[in-house]
């Protein structure tokens, strides 16, 4: 059934571009989704018919499910109302999780690229990017790093998605770097206090392609945090992907 369903999605998705008609679909599983990622990384932020939504909640929210969904309800503190969590963040069930935008914050339009903004926009669905479109139109102007806007979640298990830009560091770490990075965590958590969300899940900010070294940037991302949920009944998870920076927040936290 997920199979048919991903293979109606494929000829949807083809059929609203002409010059990719004669794209043979695949076969495999594995191959037949990422092919299905890549169009809807492309795909322009326009309404998608009800028949294709439908399929598309459908075979998110089972595929979802298949990886295993982690409520927050089941994690432990590691400090008051902080966890640390190492685990994939489109399958955390909580209050809202953090997407670390690009300035333009429509998501990523590279084709299956592994960065946390293309995964967010691929596993809720296109009507994500419609919603960060519309907001960007109304703003008329891109994402000034440091603020955050808030989002439906749509087929993720989180209950709204907070879009941050980070800072870029593509030299020698600055003061000014350090003060944005800062922004970004408190603008997310001021954003989910005024919405009323109760828990929020950061991934590292500006720590893969963006360069924010990540000791420094953990450094930032804990105390802040530390200080904003002494005074704000909030919880909050650091979630991360890699070991490596596991480690790092481990040795900050606890």
């Amino acid at each position: 059934m997920l199979k048919e369903k991903l293979l109606y999605m494929i000829k949807y998705l083809l059929s609203e571009r002409g010059e990719l008609g004669q794209v043979k679909i695949p076969r495999n599983d594995e191959d037949m989704f990422r092919l299905y990622r890549g169009l809807v990384n492309i795909r322009p932020a326009v309404k998608a018919d009800e028949e294709y939504l439908r399929a598309e909640d459908e075979f998110l929210t089972d595929l979802i499910n298949s990886k295993g969904v982690t409520d927050i309800a089941h994690l432990k503190q590691v400090e008051k109302d902080i966890y640390l969590w190492k685990g994939d963040i489109t399958t955390l069930k909580c209050g809202a999780i953090v997407n670390a935008a690009n300035s333009g914050m429509t998501g990523c339009w590279q084709p299956c690229h592994s960065c946390i903004d293309n995964a967010i926009h691929t596993f809720a669905g296109v009507r994500l990017r419609l919603e960060c479109s519309e907001i960007m139109r109304k703003q008329g102007h891109e994402e000034p790093t440091g603020q955050a806007k808030i989002t439906g979640a749509y087929n993720l298990p989180c209950d709204y998605v907070i879009h941050t830009v980070g800072p870029i560091v593509s030299g020698r770490l600055t003061a000014e770097h350090c003060r944005q990075l800062e922004s970004c965590y408190l603008s997310c958590l001021e954003a989910a206090v005024r919405k009323g969300i109760k828990s929020i899940a950061f991934c590292c900010i500006s720590t893969g392609v963006f360069g924010f070294p990540q000791r420094e940037a953990a450094e930032i991302a804990v105390k802040t945090v530390r200080e904003f949920v002494t005074n704000h009944n909030i919880e909050v998870v650091f979630n991360v992907f890699k070991q490596e920076d596991y480690n790092i927040y481990k040795a900050h936290l606890g």
